[in-house]
């Protein structure tokens, strides 16, 4: 390792659950011996498991973010997209929403930049579909669907109102079916206060290309969910494809067609591209590969976990390949393991591998309802929900947080839920516009 200057430089490259809590951990420990920047396109944190109770108003959606420069009190917090990584140099280029790029040096290097939607060239998916990874699509798409309900529940027109009311979901994985499971459990809700509208007028559709939804838990699991998610009338096709969604037009590869005004998209990720604007190595997926140490193969300057990085999974080792899955599980103790080495690098200490076997899975399927696999053990029901529950509080970041989402699930036994669209978050400036006799903004995707 080159030398270090003094205090070190250590720069992280992502503000997401790895970043925010090697950032947060190393400041508790390097007190004043290093300087830690952290470089982020968002100045908060969000706890993407809670993103479907958001988008379904069971959670405030302020209280599933966490302020980085709130929490992360002695770094540096730069709001700005890393677009160049130089590690010959040993500088990174950023660039600021507005304003000139610049470079930032560095002695050490953390690279968790996360991961992105894995988008298909499925024709019309970018211009009519949602993805389903940021605080602000939650909050769009819950705008968005009772937005819907409004219309179908203010037009005449059948053909209208049946698009208006089919809601398309891509990907069977947790980040699908949570959703979708939630989403309509609000829609069966906010449907009790509008007459004109039935429940089996709205058409529900989870589509996955694989042959059962749910890959990370047990086949039977899987199943038992599929089931769940099928009494509910939401129809789930399996082997299936999505081919087109043009003007709206979605075309399915089993050949059924129909118009649908919302298709959101969770068909799993891929590393961050940024990675590829930088000269470290990556695999044939665009992820870094690292040591069991999390450092970045054969550079012993620069560590890397999370989604974009492909680290081995030391809990199987009768597969000398495995890498760890990207999931939650794995960031919450990758990002423990990583700020530990590199204190141990500064101290000249040996570093630790990252070692840990998958304990089980749990997912939610809207108000009590869920599924579990723990060590081996199957839960179902209302006690797999509140599993699902209690674990995510616990791993929220932060004391302030956890008790802000106890708070609002406290408050829901109390008091129904709050069922109103504001769609006028998605064109601010409308009326103000036609008060001012401008012409009209262009209509949006939910418009």
């Amino acid at each position: 390792m080159a030398k270090l200057t003094d205090p070190t430089r250590i720069l992280v490259v992502g503000g997401g659950y790895v970043g925010m809590y090697t950032a947060l951990r190393l400041q508790k420990k390097l007190s004043r011996k290093a300087e830690i920047t952290v470089v982020d396109p968002q100045s908060n944190m969000t706890y993407q498991p809670f993103l479907p109770e958001a988008a379904a108003g069971s959670l405030e959606p302020r209280h599933v973010v966490v302020p980085l420069r709130k929490v992360l009190r002695r770094c540096r917090v730069i709001t700005a997209t890393v677009t160049r990584i130089e590690h010959a140099r040993k500088t990174a280029t950023v660039l600021p929403s507005e304003g000139e790029r610049y470079e930032i040096g560095y002695d050490l290097l953390v690279v968790c930049p996360g991961s992105v939607s894995r988008l298909l060239p499925i024709p019309g998916l970018a211009e009519h579909g949602i993805g389903f990874k940021t605080i602000g699509e939650a909050i769009y798409l819950r705008n968005h669907v009772l937005s819907r309900l409004d219309l179908a529940a203010s037009v005449t027109d059948p053909e209208r109102r049946r698009r208006a009311l089919s809601f398309v979901f891509v990907g069977g994985g947790y980040a699908g079916v949570e959703a979708i499971a939630e989403l309509q459990d609000m829609a069966r809700y906010a449907l009790r206060y509008i007459d004109s509208i039935d429940v089996s007028d709205m058409r529900w559709m989870l589509v996955e290309a694989a042959t059962r939804i749910m890959p990370e838990v047990s086949v039977g699991l899987g199943a038992y969910t599929a089931d769940r998610l099928v009494e509910r009338n939401i129809d789930v096709r399996l082997s299936t494809r999505l081919e087109s969604v043009v003007d709206g037009h979605v075309v399915l590869s089993d050949g059924d067609e129909f118009d649908a005004e919302t298709v959101v998209w969770t068909a799993g990720v891929k590393a961050n591209p940024m990675l590829a604007a930088t000269d470290l190595p990556r695999d044939d997926q665009g992820r870094l590969p690292c040591h069991a140490d999390l450092t970045v193969r054969d550079i012993d300057d620069v560590f890397a976990a999370g989604d974009c990085a492909a680290v081995p999974d030391l809990s199987k080792p009768d597969e000398p390949d495995a890498v760890c899955s990207p999931s939650a599980q794995h960031a919450v103790r990758q990002a423990k393991t990583l700020a530990n080495n590199i204190v141990a690098t500064l101290r000249g200490r040996a570093r630790r591998d990252y070692v840990h076997a998958y304990v089980g899975s749990v997912a939610s399927l809207g108000l009590y309802r869920g599924v579990a696999e723990i060590y081996g053990i199957r839960l179902r029901g209302v006690i797999a929900w509140f599993m699902h529950r209690t674990y995510h509080v616990v791993r929220m970041p932060t004391f302030n947080r956890k008790v802000r989402v106890l708070a609002d699930w406290t408050e829901a036994l109390f008091f129904q839920r709050e069922v109103v669209s504001l769609g006028q978050l998605q064109q601010p400036q409308a009326e103000f516009k036609q008060a001012a006799g401008l012409p009209p903004l262009p209509p949006g995707p939910s418009s």
